[in-house]
């Protein structure tokens, strides 16, 4: 693979990032704070994505002289080693991670925003959103990822409008299941039935002008809520959701084809297909009336506040991983929908099923990357868990539940 830069970001806007990112963090170190793109990085990179980033680094190099040492980590370890090894001067310049740590990042200090200006446009919508706190970009995104709603069409030929519709049509198919979902008997699982939960109109929290989370104003436990916990618990009582069914179980019955619709995301598709089965990804049917919108997951790139050549790191940064070359090539090793709106169109037309999961995406919120976001995890799945068993009133579970995260949150 070679990088064919497109002019994401030109010199002198280039210029103008790195000078705006000296002002908050390399200027501090003594490092390279300048414009001179000198010297050499660190890229923090997970196995899967090495692979991509050796080429393009080795286009880096040659292109600017710059080296590129790439350390390979545990993706489920970056954030937690990067927010203990930045402070100490330690740490990469780059590394790869999801948008939902940056409460943790940004809090800690760790992060610095970067000056994408135009080229933000270049990338779908929720990506950028994601990446975004505080009214700053803070990474470099590549792909996206969200749930859907698989469909055997051989058991169902036509794609649901609503819930009732789906359950109607699963229950006309004579299958066990009229609909899969995966729940823990312990958790529930808050991220899958929440589409469900936002067709309701109730969102975890509130929304700034500018469109990010706004901690403060947790909308949870408004009358949408409590509409959707009674719904919850009328799904158990009717046996349609069942905590004793995890993720496991339901891909292999849907596999089976012991139901024909099972909401689950990109990962469970290869089952699917080596079985035989044809399947469509359509949209998540509205339970409550208004639009079922899933959370949206973004991986991406982030430059460290303690970056020592802050100039190449978001050289490297912007015009080699956002590059459509290496968004594609992700793309291609992942399987997930790329960020970048070229690529994503690419892998669209050479694969429906990432369409469909990308059109799905392009429907889908965020997930919440507030620290508060902790106390809501908290909470959240045991309710769903006592609601859909019937361990007592929906609406006084669901507001008590609301309580707890509000004083847990302060």
């Amino acid at each position: 693979m070679k990088v064919y830069k497109k002019g994401f970001i030109g010199i002198g806007a280039f210029v103008a990032a790195g000078s705006l990112l000296v002002g908050c963090s390399a200027s501090d170190n003594g490092g390279n704070s300048g414009n001179e793109a000198v010297g050499e990085i660190t890229v923090w990179v997970d196995a899967d994505r090495a692979a991509v980033l050796k080429d393009a680094a080795a286009d880096f190099e040659s292109d600017t002289g710059v080296k590129v040492t790439l350390v390979q980590k545990d993706f489920g370890e970056v954030r937690d080693q990067f927010v203990q090894q930045v402070p100490e001067g330690e740490g990469p310049d780059i590394a790869v991670g999801a948008h939902d740590w940056l409460g943790t990042l940004v809090t800690n200090g760790v992060v610095a925003p970067i000056a994408l200006g135009d080229a933000a446009d270049d990338f779908q919508k929720v990506a950028i959103d994601a990446w975004s706190y505080d009214g700053n970009i803070y990474g470099v995104p590549y792909s996206i990822e969200n749930i859907a709603l698989l469909r055997n069409t051989a058991l169902a030929p036509e794609a649901p409008a609503t819930y009732d519709a789906m359950i109607a049509a699963g229950q006309a198919a004579g299958t066990e299941y009229p609909f899969l979902v995966g729940l823990d008997p312990n958790a529930s699982d808050p991220y899958h039935l929440y589409p469900f939960q936002t067709s309701f109109g109730a969102p975890v929290f509130g929304i700034n002008e500018d469109g990010s989370y706004n901690p403060s104003d947790l909308q949870i436990g408004n009358a949408g809520g409590d509409a959707f916990a009674t719904w919850l618990a009328a799904q158990g009582a009717a046996g349609v959701l069942n905590t004793n069914i995890s993720g496991d179980l339901a891909r292999e019955n849907f596999v089976a084809g012991k139901s024909p619709f099972f909401l689950t995301g990109p990962w469970n598709v290869p089952a699917a297909v080596d079985a035989g089965l044809d399947i469509a990804v359509d949209a998540i049917p509205s339970a409550g009336g208004q639009d079922a919108q899933p959370f949206a997951g973004v991986q991406g790139f982030f430059l460290s506040a303690k970056s020592e050549n802050v100039v190449a790191a978001t050289n490297f940064l912007i015009n080699y991983i956002g590059s459509a070359e290496v968004q594609t090539a992700l793309y291609e090793i992942g399987g997930r929908a790329p960020a970048l709106t070229e690529s994503f169109e690419a892998a669209v037309a050479s694969d429906p099923i990432v369409g469909a999961f990308g059109e799905v995406g392009a429907n889908a919120v965020p997930m919440p990357s507030v620290p508060a976001m902790g106390k809501v995890w908290e909470f959240w799945g045991v309710t769903e868990v006592a609601i859909i068993n019937g361990q007592g009133d929906p609406a006084q579970l669901w507001q008590k539940m609301a309580a707890d995260i509000q004083a847990a949150i302060g």
